[in-house]
């Protein structure tokens, strides 16, 4: 039997990255001792007060079908809470509910790219924007941020990818895998080709409230941008709300109609119960996250004091989420050989970084979403590991 090519389109070398998570998760589900660190699902509950939320709203029978972009109340809270994190005014009418955020770029690609069409994307990038993009029939063009200048963006870079297929830029601050904040001056340069070559931006903000050191500054906040700008959010990661696939678009109002009429394909609303449970998590939105911060900066500590000694490894330390990059080059292994010889020596399941990007050849990704117990145990058995390395050679 025949498939179509867009089933090509959505599988590649990056879906392939995630076989050594999926082997840990199996191992642990065998009774292994085994510690994921391949993931980013915080490992602590969701806020009681938002799961009785849903619960409640389950017993009073909110089990039908709902608003396809959101309910109205909904799409209020959320217009507020971005509002205060663009910096600019937001309307509920410019807000359409997804399933999860890497749904919304999917959506969003489906109405904004054609065949043919090129979005530039800065790499290390996440693993789903390939397939997200490709999903369109557009392709992505990556600009190479290279490990020996921190992973950030350059004007000579970013202008070197641009051709008159360009349509696009597609970028994540602060970033999986890198942890990098975009500083202001990195934005403004996006933005000037943005408008000088009239593309569309889409700015992934799902970390943008788990920052430790530099504040997260929205793209779409500068001038000119808000009409061009596509701003990703969700529950998931600040809210510890993964299972949940809350998830949003901010975007202009015509692209929310288009946008509406995908949907309604798709999904056809979120489920109400879910829906209520979000207005509750967002009610309670400061407290929540800023706990969630606290967290993931001592567990970001925890994890530098525990590998940051280690003569082989060079700990890149995040400005903000819940991942780390470590470059393992001086141990002699490639990223995959050390991870997949990590996993089977001491049962520590860590991501070969390569599979965002060339540019992360040579590091691993390492979350913080385990107990810190459990982490510095991780950090040990890391540790003894590149060290019976060292010794072998």
């Amino acid at each position: 039997m025949r498939y179509s090519p867009f089933v090509e389109r959505i599988s590649g070398e990056s879906v392939s990255a995630w076989d050594i998570h999926y082997a840990a998760v199996e191992a642990r589900g065998r009774g292994e001792d085994v510690i994921v660190l391949s993931v980013g699902d915080p490992d602590f509950a969701t806020t009681s007060a938002i799961c009785e939320t849903a619960v409640d709203a389950l017993r009073a029978g909110d089990t039908h079908y709902t608003h396809v972009l959101g309910r109205p109340a909904l799409r209020e809270a959320i217009a507020a809470k971005q509002s205060r994190l663009q910096g600019i005014a937001v309307q509920a009418e410019n807000v359409a509910l997804v399933a999860g955020a890497q749904n919304g770029l999917f959506a969003t690609s489906l109405c904004l790219f054609s065949q043919g069409d090129e979005v530039l994307v800065p790499e290390p990038m996440y693993l789903t924007y390939e397939a997200c993009i490709h999903a369109s029939g557009a392709r992505i063009a990556t600009i190479e941020q290279p490990a020996a200048n921190g992973f950030r963006l350059t004007r000579a870079a970013l202008e070197k990818a641009i051709t008159d297929k360009t349509r696009g830029i597609a970028l994540a601050t602060p970033c999986n895998p890198t942890g990098n904040v975009y500083s202001r001056e990195e934005l403004e340069l996006v933005a000037e080709v943005a408008r000088e070559h009239d593309l569309w931006v889409i700015s992934d903000e799902v970390y943008g409230q788990i920052t430790y050191d530099q504040p997260h500054l929205s793209i779409a906040s500068l001038p000119g941008m808000a009409e061009r700008t596509v701003v990703l959010n969700s529950l998931s990661k600040t809210h510890a709300m993964t299972g949940w696939r809350v998830g949003w678009v901010v975007a202009p109002t015509a692209l929310v109609g288009h946008l509406d009429n995908l949907l309604l394909c798709m999904l056809y609303g979120l489920p109400g119960f879910i829906q209520e449970a979000a207005i509750k998590a967002l009610e309670l939105d400061d407290e929540v996250v800023s706990d969630a911060r606290t967290v993931y900066r001592r567990r970001r500590d925890l994890v530098v004091a525990g590998l940051g000694g280690i003569a082989d490894l060079d700990c890149r330390v995040p400005q903000a989420g819940m991942f780390m990059l470590v470059d393992v080059r001086r141990t002699g292994l490639s990223s995959m050989d050390f991870a997949w010889q990590l996993f089977r020596a001491t049962g520590v399941s860590v991501l070969d970084a390569q599979a965002f990007g060339a540019s992360a050849e040579g590091f691993v990704r390492i979350s913080f979403t385990v107990a810190d117990d459990t982490l510095k145990d991780a950090c040990q058995r890391i540790a003894g590991f590149v060290e019976g390395l060292r010794a072998n050679r």
